[in-house]
């Protein structure tokens, strides 16, 4: 039901003679300047409810405001829901009432032709119900838009869309700019969320019940159950009818509506409502403020009041506000244009000119727009701020749909995301979030409390056709075969599928299609191809996860893992077993410990020189006697030493000496047991710079990365099986064979477990991403599958196919043994040769000290005749002298002096031996005790060597004898 025209013109004929007829109390006169203004609307739901708004808004601003001396002139037209009616209307009010404003019209396609028409006019037209993004794009600075874009309420979708994890959507909307508009954001909005729109479903303004149900026939037979709707209301509870009708609002599907219905719903009727139980929309948030609910029942009084009958069909929406709020702003305008007089200047025209050639210029156009655009307060759907000539995103409501009524259950704000509870003040733009647990238990179609998946296999019965490739080789991957007509599938990756499509939660039916091309041969990236052409809704098999291939498919989580090496021949490592025996040990560490042994000994010569007969006689003979000393401590069959201070060295020197011998012994032994073969190349650049021949498999993507690692084309050569491969290895490059071949890690090693003896896997391996299955871009399978595959490759059954079809792999040595240097190194040993260096040089300092000690006359001399050197000469003879203050030199020399008086030699032997002191040494003369000089020493020794001769004797017999 409407009302009445009639009633609708009398009673603005009566608020416009009411703002006539102010009188200024201070004054008495009147003031008032009067501002034409047009009004076009349709007589509907909308249109009925914004008049009386704006007729309300002006009635109570003026009211409030009865000092200002401008008053707005409604002039108010209707469109009769037509583009030329409303087009006619505003030539009409341009023309013949001259208004310097119009407010409206209603819907998007009506405003695009009023918008140039205010343009050419300068008159602004504000619109509190056309939102299509569309109108931003007409270039006019007179088009306000006193109400949303829609393109502000696509990421709160998008917002769900991913909370949900849905990953396709199909849009159902009106054919019309108002459907139409919104379609470019929203997919933008959606791919941020990679969501993507694999069908777009379109709806006549005008559709009969049949074609709607046509359409969701349609629908039906695809996948995808998750449906975005952008309509009116008046069209939208048809469509929901209709669903409702079909079964398409049962727990299978999602419908989401757009604010074009969310606004609406309160007019919708309870039979309508209860058939959109489980939608959920987005829609606009303002404060229901007490100013808000004053108004309310305000506006229900003045609707009952002009026609009881309507009372019910005229709730208030947000539509409502923002056309009151659009008044509102106008007047305050129009007062702060300070309008005076408000005229056309009329355009000079000939009898032949058409109406739209007629109108005239307004001459406060400019002024009025400017303040119009600086206007700001706030309304009762909020603050009224425009940039850019339209209001700003406000916070949105995630309503739900639950019988006769929504409810709110969750918030969205575009600094924040989906929030459960709005919060006014100062946020932190970087707590974003979509996670769906802020918002509250939706009750989805079918009135059921967990949300769909989104979509299902499709009902016209169609099975998936996954493709799979004929290969000629590598058949434990993949093998097909054909007799009678029928196709025969089995190997490793069709194994694997058949168990991840059984774990999923519900059924899938599908068949394999054999592929390859008219030469019977096929790439994987051909086939990769015609699964982006949709020829295939899928391919299995060995198909690398590469990124170019990723641009035209989506590939699910890898089943195994994978990457690209080398296998060369090897051979007998002949050559290098005379020198084995070096291999053990770095050369820095042969180095180190060669150092080591000749500084022990010297240290050990040093310390022992003065006190031990061992180290002493001819230099010659002591350089031999240090480094046969060093080097016998390997076998632990050296001199006896007497310094404590050479004992100490010695036992921490031993404990090295032994463990290097033990892990050299050790090292040595697997050489020569283990390591027998040896790769004949180990560098790819050595195969790139000597031009050798590399083969790939057949149809592989190895060629293109061989390519790029600067290989010759001409160098390449391609295999099928392992058959075929071992043939070109056997024939070498010079025959035209290979030196070596690529492939992914699994191939590589079905080859090797059957030429195991023959080949290797050397060099580094080329990162992949491994083996995976593959699908149409934006397929809602990936997800499930992904998620199977994890379980199914944790689980015993990978392990069994894995055995089935790839075996037992330990019956070969490891095909990617590392042929790297087992060489002992120089960093394992370094804190034992620390701990001997430390404590060697102690020793020698703590020797030297001494040493200086005994010979401190000598250093502290002041005789003026001895210069530096002297001292130095005299300290080294010093130093190459015995040490007679040493315990046992003064023991053997007690007992020599007794044997001088008739002592028995036998006897002074024997308590020699009980001393546990070392043999005697060639003792010094009587006249060198009493201090004769240096030659006079020497000479002596000699008078005196036959009987210290025969002493030696003496005690050497004595010695066996005990």
């Amino acid at each position: 039901m409407e009302l009445k025209l009639p009633i609708l013109s009398l009673f603005t004929l009566v608020v416009s003679l009411n703002t006539l007829t102010t009188i200024n109390s201070a004054t008495g006169q009147n003031v008032e300047i009067p501002v034409r203004v047009g009004v076009v609307v349709d007589m509907g739901y909308t249109g009925q409810m914004g008049l009386v708004c704006i007729q309300m808004a002006l009635s109570e601003f003026y009211a409030a405001h009865n000092h200002f001396e401008t008053r707005l002139l409604l002039s108010h037209r209707d469109s009769n829901r037509d583009i030329v009616g409303a087009a006619a209307a505003a030539l009409d009010l341009l023309k013949n009432e001259e208004v310097q404003a119009i407010i409206g019209p209603l819907t998007s396609e009506q405003t695009n032709f009023v918008i140039n028409l205010g343009d050419k006019a300068h008159v602004p037209v504000i619109t509190f119900s056309a939102t299509s993004p569309s109108l931003s794009s007409i270039r006019s600075s007179y088009f306000i838009r006193a109400t949303l874009n829609d393109s502000s309420q696509v990421q709160a979708i998008g917002a769900i869309i991913q909370a949900f994890g849905w990953r396709q959507v199909v849009p159902i909307y009106v054919d019309n700019e108002f459907g139409e508009g919104i379609i470019p954001s929203l997919t933008d909005a959606l791919e941020q969320v990679n969501a993507h729109v694999p069908y777009r479903s379109v709806i006549p303004p005008s559709a009969t019940d049949d074609q709607i149900a046509g359409e969701l026939y349609k629908l039906m037979t695809m996948p995808t159950r998750v449906f975005v709707v952008h309509m009116r209301a008046l069209l939208g509870r048809r469509l929901f009818a209709k669903a409702k009708q079909v079964g398409m609002m049962s727990k299978e599907y999602v419908w989401i509506i757009t604010d074009g219905i969310a606004n609406e719903l309160n007019s919708i009727e309870s039979s309508v409502m209860e058939s959109m139980l489980g939608v959920i929309g987005v829609r606009p948030h303002f404060a229901r403020t007490e100013e808000f609910h004053k108004f309310e029942i305000r506006y229900k009084k003045t609707v009952w009041q002009k026609n009881p009958t309507e009372y019910h069909s005229l709730d208030l929406s947000i539509y409502g506000l923002w056309a009151y709020d659009s008044a509102i702003a106008l007047a305050l305008a129009v007062e702060k244009a300070r309008v005076r007089n408000a005229t056309f200047l009329k355009a000079n025209t000939s009898s032949n000119w058409t109406d739209l050639e007629r109108i005239g210029v307004s001459s406060i156009g400019p002024e009025l727009i400017k303040a119009l655009s600086s206007t700001t307060f706030r309304g009762l759907a909020g603050k009224f701020e425009l940039i850019d000539g339209q209001l700003q995103t406000p916070p949105y409501e995630i309503v739900n749909v639950v019988g006769p009524r929504e409810r709110v259950v969750s918030y969205w704000t575009k600094e924040m995301g989906i929030i459960r509870q709005l919060i006014f003040t100062d946020v932190n733009t970087n707590t974003y979030t979509t996670s769906n647990s802020n918002i509250a238990p939706i009750t989805w179609p079918g009135d059921r409390t967990s949300p769909p998946k989104g979509w299902v296999i499709p009902t016209s019965g169609k099975k998936l056709r996954i493709g799979v490739p004929v290969k000629y080789g590598f058949f434990e991957f993949l093998k097909v075969t054909s007799s009678n007509n029928t196709t025969h599938v089995e190997g490793y990756s069709k194994d694997v599928f058949d168990a991840v499509i059984k774990s999923l939660p519900y059924s899938v039916q599908y068949e394999y299609i054999p592929f390859s091309t008219s030469d019977h041969t096929g790439s994987y990236n051909d086939l990769v191809y015609q699964v982006y052409k949709k020829n295939f809704d899928g391919a299995v098999g060995d198909i690398a996860i590469v990124a170019n291939r990723s641009q035209y498919v989506d590939f699910t989580l890898p089943y195994t893992q994978s990457g690209v090496s080398m296998v060369v021949p090897v051979r007998d490592d002949n050559s290098k077993k005379a020198w084995v025996f070096l291999k053990p040990l770095t050369k820095k560490l042969w180095v180190t410990t060669f150092c080591s042994f000749v500084l022990i000994g010297f240290l050990i010569w040093i310390l022992e020189h003065r006190i031990n007969e061992d180290f002493r006689g001819p230099p010659w003979e002591q350089l031999g006697v240090t480094f046969w000393f060093a080097f016998s401590t390997m076998v632990f069959t050296q001199k006896r030493v007497i310094s404590n201070m050479s004992r100490i060295v010695l036992i921490i020197w031993f404990l090295v000496v032994l463990i290097l011998i033990q892990s050299y012994t050790a090292s040595l032994t697997s050489m020569l047991t283990v390591q027998q073969m040896q790769p004949t190349v180990t560098d790819v650049n050595e195969l790139i710079r000597k031009h050798e021949n590399v083969g790939y498999q057949e149809g592989s993507f190895v060629y293109g990365l061989l390519i790029g690692m600067h290989f010759e084309e001409s160098n390449l050569k391609a295999f099928k099986s392992t058959q075929e491969m071992d043939e070109l290895f056997t024939k070498g490059t010079a025959n035209g064979g290979i030196a070596a071949a690529f492939d992914d890690i699994p191939c590589l090693k079905i080859f090797l477990a059957n030429y195991c003896s023959k080949y290797t896997m050397v060099g580094p391996t080329y990162k992949t991403d491994g083996f995976g299955f593959i699908f149409q871009k934006g397929s809602p399978l990936v997800t499930d599958i992904s998620g199977a595959i994890l379980k199914v490759t944790q689980s015993t059954k990978m392990m069994e196919i894995e055995k089935k079809w790839l075996g037992n792999e330990s019956r070969c040595s490891s095909p990617n043994a590392s042929f790297s240097s087992n060489s002992l190194a120089l960093e394992s040993f370094w804190g034992l040769f620390m701990i001997v260096w430390i404590v060697a040089l102690s020793a020698f300092i703590i020797y030297v000290v001494r040493f200086l000690h005994q010979n401190w006359h000598v250093v502290n001399r002041s005789d003026t005749e001895s210069t530096t050197l002297d001292k130095i000469l005299e300290l080294i003879q010093s130093f190459y002298n015995r040490d007679l203050s040493y315990h046992a030199f003064r023991n053997i020399e007690i007992r020599e002096n007794r044997n001088c008086c008739g002592c028995d030699c036998t006897r002074r032997v024997e308590e020699s031996l009980c001393t546990n002191a070392p043999p005697s040494p060639i003792l010094p003369s009587p006249e060198q005790q009493n201090g004769r000089n240096l030659v006079e020493q020497d000479s002596s020794l000699q008078n005196n060597s036959t009987n210290v001769q025969g002493g030696e004797i003496q005690r050497d017999e004595t010695r066996n004898q005990t």
